[in-house]
């Protein structure tokens, strides 16, 4: 329990991270985080972001190369890998249990809230929500399995999928490059974080709710 609630107090820690597993942590929080249904509560925006932030100090980490304009593809690229494959297993989760998913009650480890909310999500934007719910937090964990629970073709979802990897990755862990040497953002890394998440998630909330 203590190791549990130690994860959750310095997971977006940047330090912590670096002595904790390093970036190959959060590719691994990545592929939980966007295929697997107990993922939902995992903080993926705020990861990329800092990740950004860690591989811009290749000066202090050399991890794993010694500049950071290798580091940066590099990592890019395995988080990109990653959220693909855990979309993938989302899919094939969706598509295999899907008696799980229709369930009407709730169970300790699916609530039909976060379901619905996903389901509803992908209605009214069909196959563009696997690419854009990589941007709104729950909706990206269960977008995957509802599309597999739906039996998408693989094909479009394969498209959607890369697409939103690339675009979720690329936005936020290249922000976090960019700013990520900017003592002032360092020293108020919470309030970033939070502006970043923002900024990325309102247009397109604002786009699904007013959309004419």
């Amino acid at each position: 329990m203590d190791i549990i609630v130690d994860f959750f107090q310095h997971i977006l820690n940047p330090d912590w991270i670096m002595k904790n597993g390093g970036l190959y942590l959060v590719v691994l929080i990545l592929f939980i985080e966007t295929g697997i249904f107990f993922g939902f509560f995992l903080p993926g925006d705020p990861l990329l972001f800092i990740s950004g932030m860690v591989i811009a100090s290749v000066n202090e980490t050399h991890y794993p190369f010694s500049t950071a304009m290798l580091n940066l593809p590099f990592w890019m690229l395995l988080f990109m890998a990653s959220t693909i494959l855990g979309n993938y297993f989302g899919y094939w989760f969706g598509y295999k249990f899907k008696f799980l998913i229709e369930r009407k009650e709730d169970t300790w480890y699916l609530k039909r809230k976060h379901i619905n909310t996903a389901k509803d999500f992908y209605e009214k934007k069909g196959g563009l929500t696997i690419a854009v719910a990589r941007f709104l937090p729950i909706i990206r964990t269960f977008a995957p399995i509802i599309a597999g629970t739906l039996n998408m073709d693989l094909k479009r979802f394969t498209f959607f999928n890369i697409v939103g990897a690339i675009l979720w990755v690329s936005t936020l862990t290249g922000l976090g490059f960019i700013l990520g040497d900017n003592d002032w953002v360092k020293k108020n890394l919470e309030f970033i974080i939070l502006a970043i998440v923002l900024i990325v998630t309102l247009p397109v909330i604002i786009k699904f709710f007013f959309k004419k």
